[in-house]
């Protein structure tokens, strides 16, 4: 079991309540839903038709192989939309007021490869209540010979990291959808986070093995059988299709933690992180390019991550409204609203993060290390 966290607001701030109010109160006076609009619904309908249209066409028009396999990279660009824009707010509960509307629209995950209940675990409750809180946020944690945070153990290898990162950024979703959510039952078994009966965990078990199955029998036996197609070539597709998933899905969220002036914090002995939890997530998530309208449709709102983190059940749409309440909020407390003004600034931070976090540079994290 690992060590239990907890934040203690010592100065007594009252950021968040005085934030939520305001954010509440943004809804109640425009006389709308925090969920879903019409807006919504039809990206939903445009993501999901990003990824199984070009599907459809593979299995029905017979097209070349060059043809499949530019065809499966539009399916990557869906599947990251899918990603971003669809499944995550359904997980979230921001898409519906209702759960059932929500467990449909979640499924959407299911349906690429993915599962929800580790998803869940994952992203909801480790990354969203211990970010970047190294040993407890799994999404910077060191994954094989890659470092994100200044508390990991070093390598020399990694003095190279800021080369071969993206080799791995390109498998991520290839690693989701074959070992991960079977890696994932397993620890988090393990350190407690899954607390199912044992019937519960053979059915979760169960679930996974069924829908990988439904997912690789339509992205690799179907085309097999109708369209005659060896499976090294069906794999060129399936691999094209993760590499643009894996790229753009890990650089999105790579972007709003791993950059300058996010901090890294470390619970003190006792597994105290001094500081209010609203503030925490502040200091350790970044804003991106809130102007680009095409970015912030696509990535479904996560240029807006420090919003998110805050409000994850309030519905992505929302968000570029939200903001200004968020930033004026902040200023007024003396809580930092970290922000790179376009992608590619983003990009440039998170690489010369990574390159310094090779070198075993620290003393650029001297901030972070001595928070909490």
């Amino acid at each position: 079991m690992k060590q239990k966290i907890k934040f203690i607001n010592k100065d007594k701030t009252q950021f968040f309540n005085t934030l939520k109010e305001r954010v509440d109160q943004y809804f109640i006076d425009n006389k709308i839903s925090q969920h879903a609009n019409f807006t919504m619904v039809f990206k939903t309908i445009v993501m999901l038709s990003l990824y199984f249209v070009p599907y459809v066409l593979i299995m029905t028009q017979g097209c070349s192989l060059l043809v499949m396999w530019f065809m499966s990279m539009i399916m990557g660009l869906g599947l990251a939309g899918i990603g971003m824009s669809v499944m995550h707010d359904a997980n979230h509960g921001a898409y519906s007021a209702n759960p059932f509307i929500n467990k449909m629209v979640s499924l959407s995950l299911t349906f690429v490869g993915g599962d929800n209940k580790n998803w869940k675990t994952q992203h909801n409750i480790l990354h969203h209540t211990y970010t970047n809180v190294s040993g407890h946020d799994r999404d910077i944690d060191d994954k094989v010979i890659m470092r994100f945070s200044p508390h990991g153990k070093y390598r020399k290898i990694q003095r190279l990291q800021v080369v071969y990162v993206f080799l791995f950024y390109s498998i991520m979703s290839l690693y989701w959808t074959t070992a991960k959510d079977f890696v994932q039952y397993f620890e988090f078994i393990k350190h407690g986070h899954n607390r199912e009966s044992s019937w519960g965990k053979v059915k979760t078990l169960a679930t996974i093995i069924f829908w990988k199955l439904i997912y690789y029998t339509y992205m690799f036996a179907l085309p097999m059988i109708f369209l005659h197609l060896s499976f090294g070539q069906v794999f060129i597709g399936f691999l094209s299709l993760h590499t643009v998933a894996g790229l753009i899905l890990s650089v999105v969220f790579q972007l709003a933690h791993v950059v300058e002036d996010t901090t890294f914090p470390l619970p003190d002995a006792k597994g105290n992180i001094e500081n209010e939890w609203a503030i925490h997530q502040l200091q350790t998530t970044a804003d991106f390019a809130k102007d680009n309208w095409l970015i912030t449709y696509y990535v479904g709102g996560l240029n807006y991550q420090a919003i998110h983190h805050l409000f994850p059940r309030v519905c992505h749409v929302h968000y570029p409204d939200i903001a200004p309440i968020v930033e004026q909020t902040a200023k007024e407390f003396g809580v930092p609203y970290l922000y790179n003004e376009s992608f590619w600034k983003a990009f440039a931070s998170h690489i010369r993060v990574i390159s310094r976090l090779g070198k075993n540079d620290t003393t650029f994290f001297a901030v972070a290390n001595s928070m909490g």
